[in-house]
């Protein structure tokens, strides 16, 4: 796993979106086009389009599995012990010894029941395994290659049967992670900043192109007519341009209602967005998720044991669940088919959280507001589910709410109504004095209409910004959907945006999304706001890449400025929000 950079910020979700390319490249799939002309594939409607990805959106938590040779490393190469699942990559690793090491994946102890139970008791609803990754070794007996688990390795049988007919079984779907485009070991698969058809090895030199027609299709038509996935997860589309990305998204056909994300390449959206090891500040419209690893590494590493806690995977799950996506949570197994003790401890901890509360994940959609001091909150219809973090002191929970409610109770006591007291663009909810849960403490919040809450300061702001790059302006960052960005010019390091609203407001916090590219632009940051003539600094610190939230002492004041710093590339950001006083 490693995000590319040129994936698209935002996905528009069309499985099958195929215009104006070449009818031969499809055709040698079994396409039937007309030679005269382009290529037009019918679009599905929105109401087919939600039909099929009914499932996906009502599941919202999912388990990802990466597992490939790599693992028989445990992270270590020589004296190395920090490695992952890009090991060969990243040690240089020669083809031919790693094709030799594959001897020491045996996974004698590989028990897909106890695995996909595990993901069910986890409260998962999907599996997504990598049939191959990075490294070109399938899990599965292919015919197009001996680098399989048949042909390889001591272990001989299929890998993934055995766990897409567990998967059915216990009622889960199951989905494929594909390297398309990525093959360390195929000649011709490309290596990322490495030249087309070149690597470090000799053996990696070959033509792109026939590594695709030889070994990406054929092996994509495999798995799609062997096992009818439910998902197609693509991954990394270096040299991937649109006419060698249509034979693939054609054999998409094969396998209808199937969902595929949006890193196919050159311009094949696919269903899903799918940032990578971070959690979206202001989330993204349409259909998005969260892919995260557990510990540090995506493959097994035997000293990746720092893990995020159970609490934190929560949490991470609540507030992904409040935008509207989905969590895709990672485990990475051993080479002898065992999933590490610690992250099964983490996946049964969500788990234990989600037989509690699983009414207020499962079908709900992004919650109304974009940000609560105390926590976040999911939505079924005219139904809040009120997530609390942060527990108040004094018993008084409020809610930056316009629309009438009728009732509030406790998820885990439905029968003890919880009094509320509406106020002029609020709503005040008399609490307990000990939260219910250490973690996640939900109320469930019934409207008399619709959820309406106060407009957010900022989208109502003038932006101006001391530099900005053509078709990138300042109000790009405020336009609500993360989707378009304001970036400072080529060689600007340091750059500033200020936010003018009409009227002064009592401001306590601010989320920022950074644009989703790679490498990561980790800027520093300085928030101000402007108090009897003067600058006062609100908040200051760095960025990893993938946004910040903080908050700081309410001030009210009608002129912001957040300042940007970038030693590596230029300032940008792809969405600021001020939050007002609750």
């Amino acid at each position: 796993m490693k995000h590319p950079r040129f994936l698209p910020a935002i996905s528009v979700g069309l499985t099958l979106a195929l215009t104006t390319l070449a009818p031969a490249l499809l055709a040698q799939e079994g396409v039937t086009v007309d030679a005269s002309g382009p290529v037009t594939v019918a679009v599905e409607t929105p109401a087919q389009r939600d039909t099929r990805l009914a499932w996906w959106r009502e599941a919202k938590f999912g388990l990802f599995i990466h597992w490939g040779t790599y693992s028989a490393y445990a992270g270590q190469y020589k004296e190395n012990k920090n490695y992952g699942e890009w090991i060969m990559h990243t040690a240089k690793i020669p083809v031919a010894e790693y094709r030799a090491h594959a001897e020491t994946f045996n996974p004698v102890a590989y028990d897909p029941v106890a695995w996909v139970r595990a993901a069910k008791a986890a409260g998962m609803r999907y599996i997504v395994i990598t049939a191959k990754h990075h490294e070109g070794f399938a899990l599965y007996p292919s015919d197009v290659t001996d680098w399989d688990i048949a042909d390889a390795t001591p272990w001989k049988k299929d890998l993934l049967a055995p766990l897409v007919a567990a998967a059915r079984a216990e009622g889960l779907h199951i989905g494929f992670y594909y390297s398309q485009a990525q093959d360390w070991v195929h000649a011709g698969g490309a290596k990322a900043r490495f030249p087309e058809g070149g690597g470090w090895d000799a053996a990696q030199n070959g033509d792109t192109d026939v590594y695709l027609r030889t070994i990406a299709v054929p092996q994509v038509r495999e798995l799609l007519t062997r096992y009818q996935p439910d998902i197609l997860w693509w991954d990394t589309p270096t040299f991937m341009t649109k006419e060698r990305s249509a034979p693939l998204a054609a054999l998409l056909a094969l396998r209808p209602g199937i969902i595929t994300n949006n890193r196919l390449g050159s311009g094949f959206a696919g269903d899903t967005s799918t940032p990578e090891q971070f959690v979206p500040v202001t989330g993204y419209p349409g259909d998005w998720e969260t892919c995260m690893t557990i510990g540090r590494n995506w493959g097994y590493n035997a000293n990746d044991t720092q893990l995020k806690s159970g609490p934190d995977l929560i949490r991470k799950l609540v507030n992904i669940s409040s935008m509207g996506g989905n969590f895709l949570l990672n485990v990475g197994p051993t080479a002898e088919g065992l999933i590490p003790q610690g992250q099964l401890d983490r996946l049964a901890e969500v788990g234990a959280w989600l037989a509690k509360n699983g009414d207020s994940i499962y079908g709900t959609t992004r919650g109304p507001f974009q940000s609560l001091t105390w926590g976040r909150a999911t939505r079924r219809g005219d139904r809040l589910y009120l997530h609390v973090f942060n527990w108040p002191a004094d018993g008084k929970l409020r809610v930056p709410l316009l629309s009438r409610a009728t009732s509030a109770t406790l998820l885990h006591s439905p029968g003890v109504k919880l009094a509320l007291h509406p106020e002029p663009a609020r709503l005040i909810i008399d609490v307990p004095a000990d939260a219910p849960d250490p973690v996640s403490s939900v109320i469930v919040l019934d409207l008399a209409e619709p959820p309406v809450v106060p407009p957010l300061v900022t989208r109502a702001a003038s932006v101006t910004a001391s530099a900005e790059q053509p078709g990138q302006p300042a109000a790009n960052a405020t336009d609500g959907t993360g989707a378009k960005r304001w970036r400072a010019p080529a060689g600007v390091k340091s750059a500033w945006l200020d936010f003018n609203l009409p009227a002064p407001a009592l401001v306590q916090g601010f989320g920022a999304d950074e644009p989703d590219v790679w490498p990561r632009l980790k800027q520093r940051y300085t928030l101000a706001a402007e108090v009897d003539g003067l600058w006062r600094e609100l908040s200051a610190g760095a960025t990893d890449g993938h946004g910040v939230v903080g908050r700081f002492a309410p001030v009210t004041a009608s002129r912001f400025r957040i300042t940007m710093e970038c030693e590596k590339g230029e300032p940008g950001l792809a969405e600021f929000q001020l939050y007002q006083a609750e």
